[in-house]
């Protein structure tokens, strides 16, 4: 089910009408795959392309020919190899690639809105002689173009580190946490008894979920299963939680994601288990449980940072997503937990929950316009940022 952001789409809409670039960013589960979608409803198959770039990066050519043959029939790569034509090397399908995307146009020779998940995957092609460069050069080229594209990503540092010095067209939207009332919308979507939600419960499911849409689908999806009139959100998430739950399988999905994205697989994974057993910790307290010296350990964490596992709040170190915590602490052993263990567990997460600890709902997003994003390490760029 593609989940609905009314707000958010609006949002997204308004940088584009503005001759902005909206850059969504947000974790694994948080919607942005729906939300391009949605949009490539909203703008119609003749007028706009959806690529997903996880997919499409494989080697220069291959992923110049699957996205031209992908292209809608009302879509024209103006002056752009074909999908049967065969570049003389990377090079060249790099450069055929931008091209399209900077002169492709629809057939009222209006433009194209280009909406492209995970962008930052084109690093894929930087291992191809004459490709070092090719993410900062995919972003001047798409500033330059004369089309519209809403960027998305999961990897919010990388992103940060990428924009740090582009163009000002670029806008970093930060997707909204889900609220109760979206809660409730996409538990009325997926229900047959058509029955709404006590707000109560859509915002049990928020918080639990820390506001993603994946993560609440699927929890949703677990309470709906229960008998109407003794649906808990909790038990709902202890289903959805078993070994063979379908957000267990999400989680382990975005776990080992991530750690294939970054370096030092097993020891970022023993570092992670320091973490799920007790955060927050300062650097000094994971090298010693660690057995390992303080400057390694810096390294570790900063690659753990680097794919937004982990983050630093006053030099303690946290998991970045808190059900990843809990998946971690259930299914990172060496023998899958018992059902006791999840209900112990899942009952301890629940304890620990906030009802305030999710946000507003997207429809309060509000605009930064012109004021520059801090990154990391108090740089600032000529993007604009929307939390």
């Amino acid at each position: 089910m593609i989940v609905e952001r009314p707000g958010l789409e609006r949002r997204v809409l308004e940088s584009l009408d503005a001759g902005r670039i909206p850059v969504v960013l947000g974790g694994c589960a948080a919607g942005r795959t729906s939300l391009l979608l949605r949009l490539q409803s909203f703008f119609g198959a003749d007028r706009a392309q959806y690529i997903d770039f996880a997919a499409a990066a494989t080697t220069p050519e291959r992923c110049l020919q699957a996205v031209i043959a992908s292209a809608p029939a009302s879509v024209r790569a103006t002056s752009a190899p074909s999908a049967t034509s065969a570049p003389a090397n990377a090079k060249a399908a790099f450069d055929g690639l931008t091209h399209y995307f900077a002169a492709a146009t629809a057939q009222s020779q209006s433009p194209v809105t280009f909406l492209i998940d995970e962008i930052q995957d084109v690093r894929t092609f930087e291992s191809f002689p004459g490709l070092r460069h090719v993410q900062r050069d995919i972003v001047a080229r798409i500033a330059s173009s004369p089309n519209a594209f809403v960027l998305a990503s999961r990897f919010t540092t990388r992103a940060h580190r990428l924009l740090r010095d582009a163009p000002a067209r670029f806008e970093v939207i930060h997707m909204p946490p889900l609220g109760a009332d979206e809660v409730s919308l996409l538990a009325h979507q997926a229900s047959d008894d058509n029955v709404t939600w006590p707000a109560a419960l859509a915002g049990d499911v928020a918080t639990m979920a820390g506001g993603r849409a994946g993560y609440a689908r699927l929890i949703v999806d677990a309470v709906l299963a229960q008998p109407n009139g003794r649906r808990s959100a909790g038990d709902g998430l202890a289903a959805a939680f078993a070994p063979d739950g379908a957000l267990t399988a999400r989680c382990r999905e975005s776990y080992e994601f991530r750690l294939h994205r970054a370096r030092g697989y097993g020891a970022l994974k023993a570092i992670l288990g320091v973490l799920a057993e007790q955060e927050s910790l300062t650097l000094t307290e994971i090298s010693q449980r660690l057995h390992r010296t303080p400057g390694s350990t810096k390294d570790y964490l900063s690659w753990l940072e680097d794919v937004d596992l982990v983050t630093v709040q006053r030099k303690r170190y946290t998991f970045g997503d808190p059900l990843l915590r809990l998946f971690v602490r259930l299914y990172a052993q060496p023998v899958p937990p018992t059902s006791d263990d999840v209900a112990r567990e899942v009952a301890a997460f629940v304890k620990g929950t906030s009802p305030t600890a999710v946000a507003t709902p997207s429809v309060a997003i509000t605009a930064s316009a012109g004021v520059p994003a801090p990154v990391a390490g108090g740089d600032r760029s000529g993007i604009i940022e929307i939390d």
